[in-house]
């Protein structure tokens, strides 16, 4: 089960991630941009995607594990529950992180 504690831990291999807030929840960010937080109300992990397009096919794939709710219809996010097995909340994590990296941050990022 993916914890804060575990997001944190993961977070920490991705140069230039901090803990921050977002809506009063934890939230990982890269200087300042929102990379993924707690969800306020659901037991889920809002995960800032690319495009609506890779969140779909993301649902597609895996329905219980992937999912939004009607406020995040037509936004490049995505709902995750916490029983996504580890690496694959890494692999996730990866692509959310190269999303608002800097650039001094993907140079100095050795997976």
């Amino acid at each position: 089960m993916i914890t804060f504690n575990t997001i944190r831990d993961m977070a920490r291999s991705f140069p230039g991630t901090e803990e921050s807030t977002s809506y009063g929840t934890p939230a990982i960010k890269v200087a300042k941009k929102l990379m993924l937080r707690l969800h306020n109300k659901e037991d889920a992990i809002v995960v800032l995607l690319n495009s609506v397009e890779e969140q779909q096919a993301l649902m597609e794939r895996d329905p219980m594990t992937f999912y939004i709710t009607d406020h995040y219809a037509g936004y490049p996010a995505v709902l995750v529950r916490p029983t996504i097995p580890e690496a694959e909340f890494r692999d996730l994590m990866e692509l959310a992180w190269r999303r608002v990296a800097r650039k001094k941050d993907l140079e100095a990022y050795e997976p």
